[in-house]
């Protein structure tokens, strides 16, 4: 059986080993640094090196670790959690930098056409001078 290391789940006994010491290069607009973390393969570790990542506008970089349980080493896998500012509407930017909440709720208060006019205050939805009373599409900008 070949051991390539533990999956979810999985636990192995030897410690990793202290991390090693990297330069990190100058920031890059857009990206993440991601620091170099110890690996298991092949019943050892392994150093893998750091490197950049796409960035993920309202989330966090959460870089793999090491974590200790009971005499036993796990292997946290990388992943991206929302950041401190959140992301109520899921349209990846943070809420702070949001001007339109997009999630809607049942009694209307959402904003569909995302005009910065919550929908039970929007008399004119596509914005094309009739109001949405009189409009036979007023979803529809192109007056159809």
């Amino acid at each position: 059986m070949v051991d390539n290391g533990p999956s979810r789940g999985d636990y192995i006994t030897v410690a990793p080993p202290p991390p090693r010491y990297e330069v990190i290069p100058a920031p890059r607009p857009g990206y993440v640094w991601s620091p170099g973390y110890w690996d298991w393969r092949v019943s050892r570790h392994v150093w893998i090196g750091g490197s950049w990542i796409a960035s993920r506008p309202g989330y966090v970089y959460a870089q793999p670790r090491w974590e200790q349980r009971d005499g036993r080493w796990y292997r946290e896998e990388a992943r991206w959690d929302r950041g401190p500012n959140g992301d109520r509407d899921h349209d990846g930017i943070p809420n702070r930098y949001d001007r339109h909440d997009n999630r809607g709720d049942r009694r209307g208060y959402g904003d569909r056409d995302h005009d910065g006019i919550p929908n039970r205050y929007d008399r004119d939805r596509d914005g094309d001078g009739v109001p949405n009373r009189y409009d036979q599409h007023p979803d529809n900008r192109r007056r159809d």
